[in-house]
């Protein structure tokens, strides 16, 4: 059986929500497509076939009979600058034109300047003005009535056909020359919500200097290896993912986490592409390079948001289908009792869906490039949408609420031991555990001085602790769970009642001290959650495999429930349970051993996601940097752009129904409709243009 290849095609030429669709239909009707995504922002179609059944050359035949070119990468990303470099002069420009030529079709119709001139200009000169103004629209309706496909220039088409079929050819131009300002206007909302995909992009350096054999060398950065090492200098952007070998310099992180206060990075330190070195030098070892970086997976990720698409702009996108057989009943019935070929052509003309379809992914595509430049990551329009019906919320506690860095506070040494025995004896076991209770016995023991043991047969249990061999002997580190009591120790109990976590350490099957732990809640933690709150969440509630004390001190200083001693598969259930009520669920969770409850979730947020593969691929929603006010943010996002996206589809819906009965009852001539159509496709483009704008 042939393997699957995927591929991803740059396409030119796509500015709308029906452009994609066009391009999706094209590539899947070919034989061996397994898939197609199209992404309007990042102008791109991947696609996965087999390569037996299927080739790159007939994608891109498919593609171009569609009517769309496909181009270089390179060619596509250097002519960006360009059409964003003349979108805003274009933009004044065609407002100024489009409103004089409305001001003169409505004094002109008022005056009857349009029946005059339909009578002194012949009609084959009117007819050729026509046909070279709007030949691209004709154009492409003309294939994609080929292909069995309606586009919103369907109708209008139809209308401008229906106005030179009564001699209307004044009417018909100016349905032509409404249609174009429409595609350009639409073309530059979508370039300017495309910009932070773009903008993103070209903050990648595309060189680096690179160590080989001895000296330095300038190389393309995908070119780089990872093991090499890569020098970054004072105001030079850091080309590579990796660790800082020596040097120290002041690094901008902004394009990667959203926050503009710079970091010390010094040897140790995790440094990432795409952000800013200032004030040093550095010598980074390479551990991730081109579309690897954390930066690569987040550009990705922005780009390919289109293919959760949220089920109001399913709806939109059915809508549209079914719409132009009405509109064309409603003609004919207006043609069949009213005998008015005038108010005919009028209902064609006056009747877009362009509106509808872009009522949604606009709005959507907006979001998601405002969010991206916040540093909060957003996979889709779908994920938006459920947010924005979120009621309850579900949170993690370790690195999630918490810091993620306990210290240990207290040694309670047991069966004659010492404190520094119990201490190096757990270390000693954890000394590979990648879990922050283990971070924190290790630094504990290496203020002290002490010496630690190599372990074998090392083993992690989730949600209970660890067991490894040390020195020949068994040992235990863990909760109650993992290292059972078979006494009662006030003691513990009063360390829990603290909010603190407790390591039992145990050798040999006998328990030789206890470890107790405490965690440090976020400052901007409760502000948040209060935030979160006055936004219409009716519930929140903390999921952790703590031990029920620790969670209830943390619970009751927050005001939240909570749930404690849970495995990553209790997190689950509790997921599942609140779903299957038909509440819509958000979790709150690192990204790493919460990772399955958080893709069970109906929208999963990851925290502080800079550097994390698994982060990143478990999240819906991934939060850059390690900061809880994003969580409200989100949710304010969420809900502003469902709210936009309503007030869209609820003023097309009024505007065309208004619209095509006026026309109907014969109150609105076919001049003015071909003026009023563009109008809600405008409304829409500026209403949606806010999201770019949100604070």
């Amino acid at each position: 059986m042939a393997t699957q290849q995927k591929v991803e095609i740059p396409i030119q030429g796509m500015d709308c929500a029906e452009c994609t669709q066009h391009v999706r239909q094209a590539i899947s009707t070919l034989p061996g497509v397994a898939s197609v995504d199209v992404f309007l922002a990042s102008e791109k179609a991947v696609v996965c076939f087999n390569p037996a059944l299927a080739s790159l050359q007939a994608i891109e035949r498919a593609v171009e009979s569609a009517g769309y070119a496909v181009r270089p990468l390179a060619a596509a990303q250097a002519s960006a600058p360009l059409a964003a470099g003349f979108g805003r002069r274009i933009l004044v420009l065609l407002g100024l034109v489009f409103g004089v030529v409305l001001f003169v079709a409505v004094v002109g119709e008022w005056l009857g300047f349009f029946e005059a001139l339909t009578e002194r200009v012949p009609w084959p000169v009117g007819l050729a003005l026509v046909l070279i103004g709007g030949y691209p629209v004709f154009r492409d309706v003309a294939r994609a009535t080929l292909r069995r496909q309606v586009t919103s220039h369907t109708l209008m088409t139809l209308g401008a056909v229906a106005a030179m079929a009564v001699s209307e050819w004044a009417t018909a131009a100016i349905v032509v020359f409404f249609m174009r300002v429409g595609d350009y206007a639409e073309s530059f909302t979508t370039e300017r919500a495309r910009r932070a995909v773009k903008g993103l992009t070209a903050m990648a350096p595309q060189m680096a200097r690179v160590e080989r054999a001895g000296e330095e060398r300038e190389v393309p950065a995908r070119e780089v290896q990872v093991g090499e090492t890569v020098i970054v200098r004072p105001g030079e952007r850091i080309p590579v993912d990796g660790e800082v070998v020596s040097g120290h310099a002041t690094v901008d992180q902004a394009t990667i986490t959203g926050e503009s206060l710079p970091v010390e990075a010094g040897p140790g330190a995790k440094v990432f592409a795409a952000t800013l070195a200032s004030l040093g030098s550095l010598r980074i070892r390479v551990t991730h390079v081109g579309a690897d970086t954390t930066f690569g997976r987040v550009v990705k990720m922005v780009e390919e948001a289109e293919a959760h698409r949220a089920d109001v702009q399913r709806l939109a996108d059915r809508f549209s289908a079914y719409y132009l057989p009405v509109v064309v009943g409603i003609a004919a019935l207006t043609l069949g009792v009213g005998r008015d070929p005038l108010a005919t052509a009028a209902v064609l003309v006056v009747a877009c869906s362009c509106a509808f379809a872009l009522a949604t992914p606009i709005a959507m595509l907006a979001s998601v490039g405002a969010g991206a430049k916040r540093g909060l990551l957003i996979k889709g329009g779908k994920y938006l949408e459920l947010l924005a019906r979120a009621d309850v919320l579900l949170i993690d506690k370790t690195g999630t609420l918490t810091l993620g860095r306990p210290q240990i506070t207290d040694i309670l040494p047991l069966d004659g031991a010492s404190p520094n025995d119990v201490l190096a004896l757990a270390a000693s076991a954890e000394r590979y555990s990648e879990h922050p209770l283990a971070e924190a016995v290790r630094i504990a023991a290496r203020e002290r001085g002490l010496s630690l043991g190599e372990p074998q047969e090392f083993q992690a249990a989730p949600g209970r602790g660890i067991r490894a061999r040390v020195n020949g002997a068994k040992v235990m580190v863990g909760n109650r769970r993992m290292v059972p009591i078979a006494y009662s120790l006030p003691v513990l109990d009063e360390l829990e009642t603290q909010g603190k976590t407790l390591l039992l350490v145990a050798r040999d099957g006998q328990l030789v001290g206890v470890l107790a732990a405490a965690d440090t809640l976020r400052p901007e933690v409760p502000a948040a959650l209060d935030a979160v709150r006055a936004l219409g969440v009716t519930h929140l509630e903390l999921l952790t495999g703590d031990n029920e004390q620790t969670a209830a001190a943390i619970a009751t200083r927050l005001g939240i429930d909570y749930r404690a001693d849970l495995l990553p598969e209790d997190k689950i259930a509790v997921v599942k349970a609140y779903q299957a009520r038909g509440r819509v669920v958000v979790m709150v969770g690192d990204g790493v051993n919460d990772a399955p409850a958080l893709a069970q979730a109906d929208v999963g947020i990851a925290m502080g996601a800079a550097g994390s593969d698994v982060a990143i691929e478990a999240g819906h929603m991934v939060l850059m940097r390690e900061d809880w006010s994003l969580v409200p943010d989100a949710f304010r996002i969420a809900r502003r752009t469902m709210g936009v996206v309503k007030l869209n589809i609820a003023f097309t819906a009024v505007y065309n129904l208004a619209g095509l009965s006026l026309a109907a009852l014969g109150f609105l001539p076919p001049v003015l409709a071909a003026a009023a159509q563009s109008l809600p496709d405008l409304g829409i483009l500026a209403n949606s243009s806010r999201l770019l704008r949100q604070k």
